[in-house]
């Protein structure tokens, strides 16, 4: 059994009032006329002090109390200020049940002048890897995880957090032993944390540890430094791909839809076209037949009408005018008025 931070009590305190005791008794046999009363009154005096402070203790706002009576778990506690049986007859293990826990692999986090820093020196036999093409992938990642049940995260198994990083270790080689390096290292990662997230889930329940997976991340995948400079280009050179082909898409989803308007917007104008020509056409058609009636009712009349109709559309873009004469056998020209018009206008 983990102790996970026992409350305020009087274990170390019964000690030294043993102790305390111990020379006492000492004393009275190196002086045995001295009176042992006072010596009686203040072992009392420390006893009932010991046991009032021992029989309080104080849980945080993130944590959970655990309550053992003679050994037997008892109850919860709360946030907030408690009592309890002095005499470790009650013993209270504070679990941090509010707080999210995390474990890292591969590295450590560490301070370096005030600064937070990494840590990967003597981890290198936890972040190497060999994947499933006989490759090595130096992995470092992280698993954040809940208590969900504090009874059974401390009292259900021996070492919780060491079972935790055992378990988390091996899902992670096994899901990094299924795939290839090159998935490993660029196109897969996601996908391999969530399945690794999802198999430690699956064994620490089956164990019945009390423990909530929150997530599992790979902070960095790289591979061992004696080839890191070839792993880099082609990371690089797939990177690049993966560019190029979202370049190419984002020019087809711009070229192909505005083709497709021209094409719509040619096809409608043909369109509108063909019916402008259709109805001309009946229309003139429509116009002879009514034209061919009149004239097949007065001929001459007709005939002459559509002289004078055509004669008032020539004769206006004729920038002169001749008039013959049958008669005298001569031309007779007329004033050109609409020129002088035109130009006293101007």
């Amino acid at each position: 059994m983990q102790n996970w931070g026992q409350g305020p009590s009087g274990e170390d305190l019964e000690k030294k009032v043993i102790d305390m005791t111990n020379r006492f008794k000492e004393k009275m046999q190196l002086d045995p006329k001295k009176s042992a009363r006072p010596i009686i009154l203040i072992v009392a005096v420390l006893v009932i002090i010991i046991g009032a402070y021992s029989s309080m203790y104080e849980v945080n706002t993130e944590e959970t109390g655990v309550v053992l009576r003679f050994g037997k778990f008892a109850t919860f506690s709360e946030p907030g200020l408690h009592f309890k049986v002095p005499f470790g007859i009650d013993q209270v293990y504070l679990v941090p049940t509010g707080r999210v826990l995390k474990e890292e692999f591969g590295f450590r986090s560490t301070e370096s002048g005030g600064r937070p820093a990494l840590s990967t020196r003597g981890m290198e036999e936890e972040s190497l890897t060999l994947t499933g093409d006989l490759n090595v992938s130096d992995i470092q990642w992280i698993v954040q995880y809940q208590i969900r049940d504090p009874y059974k995260y401390v009292f259900k198994i021996h070492d919780p957090v060491g079972t935790i990083r055992d378990v988390s270790e091996a899902m992670v080689r096994r899901a990094v032993g299924n795939a290839n390096v090159t998935e490993v290292l660029t196109t897969e990662r996601v996908s391999l944390a969530l399945e690794v997230e999802e198999s430690l889930q699956e064994t620490l329940d089956n164990y019945d540890i009390g423990v909530q997976i929150v997530t599992v991340r790979f902070q960095d995948v790289t591979p061992p430094d004696p080839v890191k400079g070839a792993f880099n280009e082609v990371n690089e050179s797939e990177q690049q791909k993966e560019s190029l082909i979202l370049e190419a898409r984002a020019q087809y989803n711009k070229e192909v839809p505005r083709a497709r308007g021209e094409a719509q917007r040619s096809l409608q104008e043909a369109e509108g076209y063909a019916v402008e020509r259709v109805n001309r056409a009946r229309g003139e058609t429509n116009r002879f037949l009514a034209l061919l009636t009149e004239y097949k009712r007065a001929p001459e009349v007709t005939r002459q009408r559509i002289f004078i109709e055509t004669m008032e559309q020539v004769l206006p873009q004729l920038d002169e005018t001749y008039i013959m004469d049958d008669i005298n056998g001569g031309a007779l020209p007329l004033l050109p008025l609409r020129k002088v018009t035109e130009g006293a206008a101007r």
